[in-house]
C-alpha cells in the first residue's frame, strides 16, 4: 500500500497530496475548492479542538457562537479589514428559487427573492462580533469579555490544496475587548503563547515567535503575532496569529464603555485563531515516503494490535490476551484499537497502519503466546523489538512519550540545518534556490523595499522575532541602515 505513494523527492506536492487522500484524511468535493474532512482526519481535528480548547478555558475564555452571515454595510464599517478581505468573499443577494417556467426540470434564482440588504458568508468575524458587543458593553464592570468562537470561514481562494488552502475551513476565532491598550496586548501574546505551546508540546513542531510586518499584518489589526514553522521542503507555514486590534473596531462600532472616573473610552480589541491548516503542518513536518507520522498525542489511534493466527480456535486465544493488553493500555488513558477483522491479512494491515500514521503497532501470534511476548514496533522510526507481555502497558506509555519527543528534536534538528544567516542579497538569493528554509537578513523598514524582495523571489518576512537582537547593519537589497535582521521564507 505504501508503494502507491510519491515519493517527496520525486514531488513533494504530489506526495502531500496523495497522501491526503490515501491515509483516509480528507477527500475533494463536489464543489470546487472545498473539502470532506474523512472521519480519520476529523479525529485528528478533534484531538487538537480538545486540547486547544482546554488551554483556551484555562486561560479565562468562554465559547459562545455567532451567525454564518454578515450584512453587508456591517463588513464595510471597519474598511481596513473590509479591504483586505474584499477578494476573497462570498455572497448571499437572494433567498429563494423558484422552477423555471421555460425548462420545468430546472431551478431559477427567484427575482422577487432579492435580498434587502447582500448578506458576506463570514471570512472573518470581527465585524459581526463587534456590533454584538455594542449591547453588550456599556460600563468598565461589562469588560473583559474573553470570548473564543469554533466555526466555519469562506475565503474564496482560487488555487486550493487540501487542509492547507481551501475556499471553506474550519477553525476558532478568539475575540476579547479589554479597558485598556496594556490589557489588550498582554491577551494578544498570552495568546501567541498557548499556540506556541500547542504546536510545540501536541503537534511536535517547533516554531519562531514574532510580529509580522505592516504589509504582512491582518487587515484593521495594529500588530499581529504569530508563530511559523518550518516543513521538511523549507517552506514556511504560518501556524497561528493573535492580532492587537487597537481601538479600531471599536470606534467603527462606536463600542464605548464608562470608567470608574466616570469618563467615555473606546473599547481595546484582540482576535486570534488557528484553522484545519494545522493537520496540513502535522503533515509536512514529520510524514515520510511510507504514509503519515503522527505525534502520539493528536493521533486518533496511538495503538494498533494486530491478531497473527489460524483459525476460529487460534484467533479466540491471540484475543483473550490482546483484550487484556487493550484494557490494560486504555487505563493508562492510551487510545488502542484491536484489529480482529478476518477480511485482510496482517501484512496488509501492517501496511495500513502504517499509512495512517498509528504511532504504535503491537502484533501478537500464537507463538507469542507460549512464550509471553509481543512484537512492537514504533511508527517513527520504523524499528520493532520483541517484548515482554508483562509490564507492556507501562512500556508503551513511556514509548508515546518518546516517540512525541523524538519528533519534536527531529523536526528541531531540521529547523537548524535549515536557517541561514546572509549579508548581501546575491548569497540571499543562492540559499532561497538551493538551500531554502528560514533566511536571517537585514531589512531597511520599508514596506517597498519588502515588495520588490517578494517580487524578486518569492520570498515574504515571515516575521520579526520576538527578543530579535539588535545590530547594526545594511539592508541586502536598498544598501540603507538597518537594526536588525528579519526572517525570510518562500511561504505555504
Amino acid at each position: 500500500m505504501s508503494k502507491e505513494l510519491t515519493s517527496r523527492g520525486e514531488d513533494y506536492s504530489k506526495w502531500y497530496n496523495d497522501l491526503v487522500v490515501k491515509a483516509d484524511l480528507a477527500d475533494h468535493s463536489a464543489v470546487r475548492g472545498c473539502m470532506v474532512i474523512k472521519p480519520y482526519g476529523y479525529g485528528i481535528w478533534e484531538n487538537m479542538q480538545k486540547a486547544l480548547d482546554k488551554m483556551f478555558k484555562d486561560t479565562g475564555h468562554q465559547n459562545a457562537y455567532f451567525p454564518l452571515f454578515i450584512p453587508k454595510s456591517l463588513f464595510e464599517a471597519e474598511e481596513k479589514n473590509a479591504e483586505g478581505f474584499a477578494k476573497e468573499c462570498a455572497i448571499v443577494t437572494h433567498y429563494r428559487l423558484k422552477t423555471d417556467p421555460n425548462n420545468k426540470g430546472k431551478l431559477i434564482v427567484d427575482p422577487e427573492a432579492k435580498l434587502e440588504e447582500e448578506l458576506i458568508v463570514r471570512p472573518t468575524s470581527e465585524a459581526i462580533i463587534w456590533n454584538t458587543y455594542k449591547s453588550w458593553i456599556q460600563s468598565y464592570r461589562d469588560l473583559p469579555i474573553l470570548v473564543n468562537q469554533w466555526a466555519n470561514v469562506v475565503r474564496w481562494e482560487m488555487r486550493t490544496r487540501l487542509f492547507l488552502r481551501t475556499a471553506e475551513f474550519l477553525w476558532q476565532e478568539g475575540h476579547t475587548a479589554h479597558a485598556t491598550k496594556e490589557e489588550a496586548i498582554a491577551e494578544t501574546k498570552q495568546m501567541l503563547e498557548v499556540y506556541a505551546d500547542f504546536v510545540e508540546n501536541w503537534m511536535a513542531v517547533p516554531v519562531v515567535k514574532g510580529v509580522k510586518s505592516a504589509n504582512e499584518r491582518f487587515a484593521g489589526a495594529d500588530d499581529t503575532y504569530c508563530i511559523e514553522a518550518l516543513m521538511q521542503d523549507g517552506k514556511a507555514l504560518q501556524a497561528g496569529t493573535s492580532h492587537f486590534l487597537g481601538q479600531n473596531f471599536a470606534k467603527a462600532f462606536d463600542v464605548k464603555y464608562v470608567t470608574k472616573d466616570n469618563k467615555q473610552e473606546y473599547v481595546w480589541a484582540t482576535s486570534w485563531g488557528v484553522s484545519t491548516r494545522l493537520i496540513g503542518a502535522l503533515i509536512m513536518s514529520h510524514s515520510d515516503d511510507n504514509g503519515l507520522v503522527l505525534p502520539p498525542k493528536l493521533a486518533p489511534i496511538q495503538v494498533v494490535i494486530v491478531p497473527i493466527y489460524k483459525g476460529d480456535e487460534g484467533l479466540a486465544k491471540v484475543s483473550e490476551t490482546a483484550n487484556e493488553i487493550k484494557k490494560k493500555l486504555q487505563a493508562k488513558g492510551i487510545s488502542v484499537k484491536y484489529d480482529d477483522r478476518d477480511s485482510q491479512r496482517p501484512g496488509w494491515k501492517f501496511a495500513e497502519y502504517e499509512l495512517k500514521g498509528v504511532p504504535v503497532r503491537i502484533a501478537i501470534g500464537e507463538r507469542d503466546l507460549a512464550n509471553g511476548t509481543v512484537e512492537v514496533a514504533r511508527r517513527d522510526t520504523l524499528t520493532k523489538e520483541t517484548v515482554s507481555i508483562e509490564g507492556i502497558d507501562t512500556l508503551v506509555d513511556n514509548l508515546l512519550n518518546e516517540i512525541q519527543a523524538n519528533l519534536f528534536n527531529k523536526a528541531k534538528a531540521r529547523n537548524t540545518e535549515l536557517t541561514t544567516t546572509v549579508n548581501s542579497y546575491e548569497e540571499f538569493k543562492k540559499v532561497l534556490d538551493e538551500k531554502t528554509g528560514f533566511v536571517y537578513a537585514h531589512w531597511d523598514g520599508t514596506p517597498e523595499t519588502e515588495e520588490k524582495i517578494k517580487e524578486e523571489t518569492k520570498a515574504t518576512i515571515r516575521c520579526i522575532p520576538l527578543n530579535n537582537l539588535q545590530e547594526a547593519g545594511v539592508c541586502i537589497y536598498s544598501g540603507k541602515p538597518s537594526t536588525q535582521r528579519v526572517m525570510f521564507a518562500r511561504a505555504y
